[in-house]
């Protein structure tokens, strides 16, 4: 199974309700630990720690803490998915980007780690094949651009316009990454029409 099936698919397997409480548990101790430090100063005995689960239990369900930020990333990628895709049908697509970015602000250390750590490729691919999935169904036959095209672009501008946001040791605000992200990668992939 590839990293992105991984990815995409290991939130959704975990049967038993106590396996599901430990599960929540551990994501929900990685969140609240990101919150306080860099993923790679994380170790798996804070995470265990902070979940209230033993140190052994999390081996029985995940081989390193790598392994469970795929997890939690998995989980996240389904919640941004459910902000972004409304801005491609969205009259106001600012109010859309908008929402996006103060989302991703007020979970900017999760994000950081998602975004620009050692997971970033495999997130992002994940992300695009999750909203190409998603999209698909919704294909407006006479748009000028197929809509896989235009959801790969909107994606990939997304994608490196909030990494790059989050790099910054002085970052624009949120209203200003909205209307960036707004005129680089919405506006001219599904407005085009008005644009040219």
């Amino acid at each position: 199974m590839s990293q992105v099936q991984k990815l995409t698919t290991a939130s959704l397997h975990r049967p038993g309700k106590k396996l599901t409480r430990t599960h929540a548990a551990l994501l929900n101790a990685l969140l609240e630990l990101l919150d306080e430090k860099s993923f790679e100063q994380i170790t798996i005995r804070e995470i265990t720690a902070k979940a209230g689960v033993g140190y052994a239990t999390f081996f029985r369900r995940y081989q390193d803490k790598e392994e469970l930020l795929h997890d939690l990333a998995a989980q996240e990628i389904r919640r941004l998915l459910t902000m972004t895709l409304p801005i491609v049908h969205a009259a106001d697509t600012y109010a859309s980007t908008l929402a996006l970015c103060s989302f991703i602000w007020k979970h900017k250390k999760l994000w950081h780690a998602l975004l620009t750590g050692g997971a970033a490729a495999i997130l992002k691919e994940a992300y695009l094949q999750e909203a190409l999935a998603a999209c698909r169904d919704q294909a407006d036959p006479s748009a000028s651009l197929p809509i896989d095209l235009a959801v790969s672009v909107a994606i990939a501008g997304i994608v490196e316009t909030l990494s790059w946001w989050l790099r910054q040791s002085n970052p624009p605000d949120v209203e200003a990454m909205a209307k960036t992200i707004n005129r680089l990668a919405i506006r001219p992939v599904f407005e085009q029409d008005d644009l040219l």
